[in-house]
C-alpha cells in the first residue's frame, strides 16, 4: 500500500501539467497498477504460475511446446508438462530416458510444433513418435530452424518424402547440428568440388558429420588430397579427390594426420611406385584410409605372417593388397579362419591371391559352399574359384546345372 500512495503522490503533482488524453493515460496505468497488486496480494495465480499449470501463454504458442518455469527444474526432475505431452504424442519415454534424459528436464521445449511441421512434410503420427524417441533433443529446435534446414535440405533431395525416410532411419543426421549457416556453406563448398546432387546425397545420408564439420576443416582434408595428387605425379587432383570420396564417404570426417600417415605407411610398407599408390588410392585402397594408424599396421602384420606361412611371397601379398585392400579390414582371427577354411576344402592360396574377394563370405558361408561343391566333386584347380565368391542365386543355379550336367 505504501507503493501505491507515494504513487498517488507523484501523480498528484503531475495532474495540473497534463493534457486530457494524458491524464486518462495515466488514470489507466494507475488502476492497471493497483490491479495487479491486489491480484498478487490475494493470492491470484503468477505468469509462471500459469505456465506451470499448463494455460496456454504468448511464447508457449509460439513455441508450440511445453514451458515450465525453472523453480520445478532446479531438483534436476523431470518437466512433467513435457513428460505428459510426450507420452500423449506416443514417444517412448523409456527410450528416450536411456538415449538423451537430460531433455526431459528442460524448461521450453517444441514437441508440438516439431510434430506439426514433421505431420505437414508427409510424416505419420507414429513416424513423428519414433524420431523423438531416437533423437530426443530434436524437440529442441525451433520453427524457424526446421524451416530452413529443410530447405536446405531439400536443395539436395527431390522431394519430402525422401527427406522424411531419412528422418525415419537416422533422425540424428537432420538433427544432430543447429548450425543452418555452417551447413549451407558445407553444401556450396562440397558442390563447388563438382560433387553432384547424388553424391551431396550419398554423403548427407551416409556421413552426415561431413556437414557438421567446420568447412575450414574439410578444406583441410580435401587440398590434403590433391596435393597427394599432385606429390604422386597426378595432374587432375579434383577428379582424384571426387573418386576417394565415391569410395569412402567417411574420408571427410577422419584427421588429416591419420589420413596422410596411412598413406605413406602403405606406400614404403608395400613398395608402391607412385603409380600403382595412385591406383590403390583411387580404387579400394581408399576404403582402409578409415584405419586407426596402429590398427592398420596390426592387421597388415598379421595378414603378412599369415599368407607367408601358406606358401605366399611378399610379393604375393603385395598383389593380394593391391587387388583387394580391404583384406586389411579383416581382424587376424576371422583372416586366418577363413583362409583356413578355404585351403582345406581344397582351393589353393595362390587362387585367393588372385581373387581375393572370397574372403567378403562369412566363414559359415564358405564352410557350406565348400561342402555342397564337394558333394558334387568340383574340382577348384580345373575350375577355379570364381563360384565361391557369386551371388546365394547364382551359387545355386550353378550347383544345379553341375548336378545335372557334370561335365559343364
Amino acid at each position: 500500500m505504501a507503493c501505491i500512495s507515494a504513487v498517488l503522490r507523484f501523480t498528484r503533482g503531475l495532474l495540473n501539467q497534463r493534457s486530457p488524453l494524458q491524464l486518462a493515460a495515466c488514470s489507466a496505468a494507475l488502476h492497471s497498477s493497483t490491479s495487479n497488486d491486489e491480484k498478487l496480494r490475494s493470492g491470484a495465480a503468477s505468469n509462471d504460475e500459469k505456465l506451470c499449470s499448463g494455460t496456454a501463454s504468448n511464447d508457449e504458442k509460439l513455441h508450440s511446446g511445453t514451458i515450465c518455469n525453472d523453480e520445478k527444474l532446479r531438483s534436476g526432475a523431470e518437466n512433467a508438462s513435457l513428460v505428459e505431452n510426450l507420452a500423449t504424442m506416443g514417444v517412448d519415454l523409456k527410450m528416450v530416458r536411456r538415449r538423451q534424459p537430460g531433455v526431459l528436464r528442460k524448461a521450453i521445449t517444441n514437441e508440438r510444433g516439431l510434430a506439426y511441421f514433421l505431420l505437414s512434410k508427409g510424416a505419420s503420427h507414429e513416424a513423428v513418435a519414433g524420431i523423438i524417441s531416437r533423437y530426443p533433443r530434436s524437440i529442441t529446435r525451433s520453427g524457424v530452424h526446421l524451416e530452413e534446414r529443410w530447405e536446405l535440405w531439400r536443395s539436395i533431395f527431390k522431394s519430402n518424402s525422401e527427406i522424411v525416410n531419412i528422418l525415419e532411419r537416422s533422425p540424428e543426421s537432420f538433427f544432430r547440428s543447429s548450425d543452418n549457416d555452417n551447413l549451407q556453406k558445407n553444401i556450396l563448398f562440397l558442390g563447388s568440388l563438382g560433387l553432384n546432387s547424388k553424391d551431396l546425397h550419398r554423403l548427407l545420408t551416409t556421413a552426415p558429420r561431413t556437414f557438421s564439420n567446420r568447412v575450414e576443416l574439410n578444406r583441410q582434408m580435401i587440398e590434403l588430397l590433391q596435393d597427394v595428387c599432385i606429390n604422386l605425379g597426378g595432374d587432375q587432383p579434383e577428379q582424384f579427390v571426387k573418386a576417394i570420396i565415391s569410395r569412402n564417404l567417411y574420408i571427410l570426417i577422419r584427421s588429416t594426420k591419420r589420413i596422410k600417415t596411412n598413406i605413406a605407411f602403405l606406400q614404403e610398407t608395400l613398395g608402391l611406385s607412385n603409380t600403382e599408390l595412385m591406383g590403390l588410392l583411387q580404387g579400394h585402397g581408399a576404403d582402409i584410409l578409415d584405419l586407426s594408424n596402429e590398427c592398420l599396421k596390426r592387421n597388415f602384420k598379421n595378414a603378412e605372417k599369415k599368407l607367408m606361412s601358406l606358401g605366399c611371397s611378399r610379393s604375393d601379398v603385395k598383389k593380394m593388397i593391391i587387388n583387394y585392400a580391404p583384406v586389411l579390414f579383416v581382424s587376424p582371427d576371422n583372416l586366418k579362419n577363413k583362409l583356413d577354411s578355404l585351403v582345406e576344402g581344397g582351393v589353393h592360396i595362390k587362387q585367393i591371391v588372385e581373387k581375393p574377394k572370397v574372403l567378403d563370405f562369412s566363414v559359415e558361408n564358405i564352410k557350406r559352399r565348400l561342402a555342397e561343391l564337394q558333394l558334387i566333386d568340383y574340382d577348384f584347380k580345373k575350375n577355379g574359384i570364381g563360384i565361391l565368391d557369386s551371388s546365394r542365386k547364382r551359387f545355386e543355379a550353378k550347383l544345379v546345372r553341375l548336378a545335372v550336367f557334370p561335365q559343364e
